[in-house]
């Protein structure tokens, strides 16, 4: 006599079904790296469960962290779109607030870097950070918001874990 699965608590595998994963960032580290741990790249320490600045312990194994590696792949989290008639008036002041709170963020989260800053291809003097971390692109918008005003939007792609800020005044 055949079983039915329900009799055994076996169900049968349906191959015919593609099951979409719950989240997918192919650069979060899938498990922690052994401790202790160190970026061949930058340096940064993996102690405690987080990436760190402090000194590399000497039996460190090398690992490549999260941050080099979107570097090195050339593959932002977050794209921080600055533009506008006041943009290019006050452009070094605003690049400066810019670096200042960026060394500040990293200080206390090494995976939150700035990748590069290029000109905008609109031609119109504005410009694109991208950057390792898109909650840094967030709080750049959020800065630039908060100490100039202007216009600031956000659009956060799920599937891509990228998130795009736009500002202009």
């Amino acid at each position: 006599m055949k079983q039915q699965p329900s009799d055994t608590g076996f169900h049968p595998i349906r191959r015919d079904q593609l099951h979409q994963e719950r989240e997918h960032d192919s650069y979060r580290q899938q498990g922690k790296p052994s401790e202790p741990a160190a970026c061949s790249e930058c340096g940064a320490s993996f102690h405690a469960g987080r990436w760190q600045w402090g000194e590399k312990q000497e039996n460190a194994a090398l690992v490549l962290c999260p941050a080099c590696q979107r570097i090195r792949d050339d593959f932002p989290a977050g794209f921080v779109h600055l533009g506008g008639a006041f943009f290019v008036e006050h452009r070094q002041e605003i690049l400066s607030l810019i670096q200042h709170h960026t060394q500040k963020e990293r200080a206390e989260h090494p995976l939150a870097r700035i990748m590069a800053i290029t000109e905008d291809a609109s031609g119109e003097g504005g410009i694109v950070i991208t950057t390792t971390d898109l909650h840094l692109a967030r709080d750049i918008g959020d800065a630039l918001h908060k100490a100039y005003h202007g216009e600031l939007d956000f659009h956060y792609n799920e599937a891509e874990k990228r998130l795009r800020v736009h500002w202009c005044r």
